[in-house]
């Protein structure tokens, strides 16, 4: 089938979504994705972040969808046009998505550990505003522990979904999932039960923002100090493809291999990700793959990193030149001192 996004025309198979073929353009096209995560059956369709604009629904059928689609569900059909970056509509309806996803997490990026590789910090960069209408009081939530290596902030929460997908399709027991409704939805385990299994670890690579964190990572280093690099083990439970985290010499973290998407293809035990914290536990295949656009990316690429065009054409519109011919009569006593 042939799609046009973004004035740019493709051919794709039968089936694929408007978010697929997107990405097979390229990133510069692909819209944002907070719970679609393509590795994960059924995944989609929560946060509303990937809506476009479908101005003519196929070949047959020219006419426009009346309201913008979610693309990571919505499938394309011969002679389909989309409008992603290029629609002022889409454009504006995504800055309301991330003040809806803001309305209740925290600010507390300073101390996150997930700082610098967390999608609602990217999202919120790309298609935010600076500034905030609420003056309600946000919903809290206690910090709870998953188990051993796992603990909960609920606080940061978007209500994703995708670790409750991950525990269904990967792990023989899921524990957890979204109690209550409403407003009073959160992610929380059922009978005070921990998530204890082989692949329980694999929620927190999952999680797009800091909910789910590793308690053996935490608090240790900002990512951006750190050096990743790929590495494999012989593992008789998982495929043993992991990135590992570098402090000095140091193996402070380990971590499923991500794509340019931000998604883990192959998951990883939990033995591999938190009892093999030694280089000798592995075979090094060398640095990561490091987009430079990433904060990740600092003081490794200098000045060829690429800079988003949202805070340059914020600094643009919001920030004034200090006019020189202002008047300087209140520096006259200074000068009388010297």
């Amino acid at each position: 089938m042939k799609v046009t996004i973004d004035n740019i025309t493709i051919e794709v198979e039968p089936g694929t979504t408007i978010m697929q073929a997107a990405r097979q353009i390229g990133p510069e096209v692909a819209p944002p994705a907070m719970c679609y995560y393509e590795p994960l059956k059924a995944s989609g369709g929560k946060c509303r972040g990937c809506l476009v604009k479908v101005t003519a629904g196929s070949e047959k059928d020219p006419r426009p969808m009346p309201k913008l689609v979610p693309s990571c569900i919505t499938q394309v059909q011969e002679g389909m046009i989309v409008e992603n970056t290029i629609n002022e509509q889409v454009l504006e309806t995504r800055k309301g998505i991330v003040e809806f996803l803001l309305l209740n997490h925290p600010l507390d990026c300073p101390i996150c550990d997930q700082a610098g590789e967390c999608h609602l910090q990217d999202f919120s960069f790309e298609h935010g505003v600076s500034k905030t209408r609420t003056v309600e009081e946000r919903n809290t939530f206690e910090q709870v522990d998953l188990g051993d290596h796992i603990q909960l902030h609920m606080n940061r929460c978007i209500l994703c979904y995708r670790c409750v997908y991950t525990a269904d399709q990967i792990t023989d027991g899921r524990v957890h999932g979204v109690m209550h409704r409403g407003d009073h939805a959160e992610i929380s385990t059922y009978i005070e039960k921990a998530i204890d299994n082989d692949f329980s670890g694999n929620i927190i690579d999952v999680c797009p923002v800091g909910a789910l964190t590793d308690k053996t990572y935490r608090f240790k280093n900002r990512v951006w100090f750190t050096k990743p690099v790929e590495a494999h083990c012989d593992c008789d439970k998982c495929s043993g493809n992991v990135t590992l985290w570098y402090r000095g010499e140091e193996v402070i973290r380990v971590t499923g291999r991500k794509n340019e998407w931000g998604e883990v293809k192959e998951f990883i035990c939990n033995t591999c990700r938190f009892d093999r914290k030694k280089t000798s536990d592995w075979t090094i295949e060398g640095p990561s793959k490091v987009s430079r656009a990433s904060v990740i990316s600092a003081n490794k690429y200098g000045a060829n990193t690429i800079k988003p065009a949202f805070p340059i054409k914020q600094a643009a519109e919001q920030y004034k030149k200090i006019d020189d011919n202002r008047d300087r009569s209140f520096l006259a006593p200074q000068k009388q001192l010297n």
